[in-house]
């Protein structure tokens, strides 16, 4: 998942994957120590990072570097939205007709649209929004409604988040 303007308890950075890649990267055993010191702490040292991988600072700053290159990782600093005044999330789910990814495009394009999957199951899509209230919400649900191709939505309210983790794929 890219670009989701989510909270991180590390007070960091978020590395997360590009979501454009067309299958998954090889990482060997050092690059999945390079990422999991990183996801703690984006902005942690090379040099500390070396330590505690067993590598040189020069030798993680290429791999960081090809990782980065490669789309295997990106990263992001994480805002909390409650923070920056945008106290209501939602996910919605949408059901569509005609050209699912002409539609998915044009939802991405909105500005409190920040994250859009197309999915398997009784929805076409899902979207995330962060909104300031409960009349931004509904202005954005108009907007939705609105792109063409969108035949129907369900709001999920996010009443209180319980865990997220940015901590996958070094495992």
């Amino acid at each position: 998942m890219t670009n989701r303007n989510q909270h991180n308890d590390t007070g960091g950075r978020r590395v997360g994957t590009g979501g454009t890649s067309t299958g998954p990267a090889p990482l060997d055993d050092a690059s999945k120590q390079i990422i999991e010191q990183l996801q703690q702490d984006g902005r942690r040292p090379y040099s500390t990072i070396g330590k505690a991988v067993g590598l040189s600072e020069a030798a993680v700053r290429q791999r960081v570097q090809r990782l980065l290159d490669a789309g295997v990782m990106q990263i992001v600093a994480v805002t909390d939205p409650l923070q920056l005044g945008f106290p209501r999330q939602a996910m919605i789910g949408l059901r569509t007709n005609g050209d699912l990814e002409a539609v998915a495009d044009r939802l991405a394009e909105l500005d409190e649209v920040n994250y859009v999957v197309i999915t398997a199951g009784s929805f076409d899509l899902l979207t995330e929004v962060v909104c300031r209230n409960d009349d931004h919400l509904l202005e954005i649900l108009q907007r939705l409604r609105a792109v063409e191709g969108v035949l129907s939505t369900e709001v999920f309210v996010y009443l209180k988040l319980r865990k997220q983790t940015y901590t996958w794929g070094t495992a």
